[in-house]
């Protein structure tokens, strides 16, 4: 497996199918030693379908409960960076192998306890607020500085893409490294392409 060094952002929701099988690709070829420099950027889906003139989530978040499970990302991989990676892909799993609703704090705080990662603590960080002026700042960022729209949306090179592939891993490092790759190439080094989307899927 090789990898040259590549940077780039990507967003996530835990919401997301698509997402999920993005960052289960980022995450295997980062835990198999991918050379990479990446950088998590939360977004929220609810946010990009307020409509203009409307109070955003940020201004009434108890209205809004899936922000939690992505206040608990911010909180891991700001505060417990050497986690991040496990507890990320637990959180997705939760939504999308076990069904589990990630708007209770009960079930993100299990997805965090098997992950090695004090829930608890966790839980308290997001209690004081400042998970959620994180994910603001950060998800209007992403809006404003590359008109980000969805997830998963790759950032490199000064260009952004969204991004859906249809498909995991499944425990293949190699696969995961070569597909990250190819996407961010396309991203970064190839200005020529606006958009290439299959129109019948081949299964």
């Amino acid at each position: 497996m090789t990898s040259s060094r590549r940077t780039f952002a990507i967003t996530w929701d835990y919401r997301c199918p698509y997402a999920r099988n993005a960052h289960d690709h980022v995450v295997a070829g980062l835990q198999a030693g991918a050379d990479w420099d990446v950088t998590f950027v939360p977004f929220n889906l609810d946010q990009g379908h307020v409509a203009e003139g409307k109070p955003s989530v940020w201004d009434q978040p108890e209205r809004y409960p899936g922000l939690l499970a992505t206040e608990a990302g911010i909180v891991v991989r700001d505060q417990f960076p050497e986690k991040f990676l496990a507890a990320h892909g637990a959180l997705f799993a939760a939504r999308h192998d076990h069904s589990r609703d990630l708007r209770q704090r009960d079930v993100v705080a299990a997805a965090l306890d098997d992950s090695g990662v004090d829930s608890a603590a966790v839980l308290a960080a997001i209690d004081d607020g400042w998970p959620l002026e994180t994910f603001q700042k950060e998800h209007e960022a992403a809006a404003a500085d590359y008109a980000v729209w969805g997830v998963p949306t790759f950032i490199a090179g000064g260009r952004a893409v969204f991004v859906r592939l249809l498909g995991r891993p499944e425990g293949d490092a190699e696969l995961a490294v070569s597909t990250v790759d190819r996407v961010v190439d396309l991203t970064a080094g190839w200005a020529d392409l606006n958009e290439f989307k299959q129109t019948i899927i081949p299964r």
